[in-house]
């Protein structure tokens, strides 16, 4: 997922979208648990991903607050 698309979406949909990526990543970990992950490199794309909607979320209320 790009920076650029996450931007795009507005706060209510980051909000979604970092609640799914959570709820992945949780499950991501427990299949790596008991070993049926096969791609254990997914664990860290799904961080890079949260990292990234927190940031876009951060930077709409950093906007939000500057125009006030």
């Amino acid at each position: 997922m790009k920076i650029t698309e996450i931007r795009e979406k507005s706060s209510e949909q980051l909000t979604t979208l970092l609640k799914e990526q959570k709820e992945e990543l949780f499950n991501l970990r427990f299949q790596h648990a008991i070993h049926q992950l096969d791609n254990p490199q997914k664990i860290v794309e799904t961080k890079k991903n949260i990292a990234k909607i927190l940031t876009a979320i951060r930077e709409k209320e950093l906007a939000e607050s500057k125009q006030n």
